[in-house]
C-alpha cells in the first residue's frame, strides 16, 4: 500500500494522543443529534406513515392530520411531538418514541432499540 504524505501529522506522543482523544470525545459528546419537536411535527403533519412495528404482522398505514389527529383504517388517535420524540395515543396514555428522519424514512426507537420504521408520504393515503 502506498502512503502519500500531505504534510499533516497526527500527534504521536502519549500525552498528545490523550489530548487529541479527549478533544474528539468532547466534540462527539456535545453533538446534539435529537430533532426538535418542530422539525418532527413539520415532517409528519399532513403525511401518511406506512410501515411496521417490531412485532410480526404489525404493518400499518396512518395519516397524521395537522390538528394532531391520527387516522388509521377503522381507528383514530392523537399525535404530539416533543424534543427528539413523537408520542401516540390511541384511547389511553401516550407512548413516545425517539424519532430519526432520513428523507422520507422515519424510524421509531425506545431505549435505543428500533421499534418501528416506515416511509412518510405526503397527504392522506388512508382515506
Amino acid at each position: 500500500m502506498n502512503v502519500i504524505n500531505v504534510g499533516h501529522r497526527l500527534p504521536t506522543t502519549p500525552a498528545a494522543l490523550l489530548g487529541f482523544a479527549a478533544m474528539l470525545a468532547a466534540g462527539l459528546a456535545s453533538a446534539d443529534t435529537s430533532l426538535s419537536a418542530e422539525v418532527i411535527s413539520n415532517a409528519v403533519s399532513d403525511h401518511s406513515y406506512q410501515g411496521s412495528m417490531s412485532e410480526p404482522n404489525s404493518g400499518f398505514n396512518e395519516y397524521y392530520a395537522a390538528d394532531g389527529t391520527i387516522y388509521g383504517e377503522n381507528y383514530e388517535g392523537e399525535w404530539t411531538t416533543r424534543e427528539g420524540e413523537m408520542c401516540f395515543a390511541y384511547g389511553d396514555g401516550p407512548t413516545c418514541y425517539e424519532v430519526s428522519l432520513d428523507g422520507p424514512s422515519m424510524v421509531l426507537r425506545q431505549d435505543g432499540a428500533i421499534k418501528g420504521s416506515g416511509m412518510l408520504i405526503p397527504g392522506n393515503t388512508v382515506k
